[in-house]
């Protein structure tokens, strides 16, 4: 891994022009090192990332436009433009876009580890995709999905 490049990222391009499609989301990521990892984050109506748990990072998400919806450690919470969600390594966190507008935010996560990777293996999968892969693949990078309320 190296170290993190002085520069600028520009508004609406990601670093060496990387933009991921992950379920029907668009990730942009904005700066990689060893020691963090930030990406801008489009969040369309209906879209939301399941609760899981990051136990090797403590992620963050500044919020720039609409309202997510969360579930952090089994509480509902809401967030909105100004607002800055901290989610520590080890707490059950989920991410909701309830509403009927697009969700924009900054995520960051430190360290790295191994979420960089884990977003192109999920690039472009589709909505198709099988979620016990989807839990597997998450799994080897670092990131436990946690199993539906229903399935416990």
């Amino acid at each position: 891994m190296t170290s993190m490049t002085a520069g600028v990222t520009r508004a609406g391009e990601g670093i060496e022009g990387i933009r991921w499609s992950i379920l029907g989301q668009t990730y942009v990521p904005k700066q990689h090192c060893e020691a963090s990892l930030s990406w801008h984050a489009t969040l369309p109506p209906g879209t939301f990332v399941p609760p899981h748990i990051h136990p090797t990072q403590d992620e963050f998400i500044y919020m720039l436009q609409g309202r997510l919806s969360l579930e952090l450690n089994g509480e509902a919470s809401i967030a909105e433009p100004g607002d800055t969600i901290r989610l520590p390594r080890g707490i059950p966190h989920g991410l909701f876009n309830r509403g009927d507008a697009e969700v924009k935010c900054l995520f960051w996560v430190a360290p790295a580890r191994r979420l960089y990777d884990l977003f192109w293996a999920l690039h472009n999968l589709g909505p198709n995709a099988d979620p016990a892969d989807l839990v597997a693949i998450s799994a080897k990078h670092e990131v436990d999905f946690l199993p539906p309320p229903d399935a416990e």
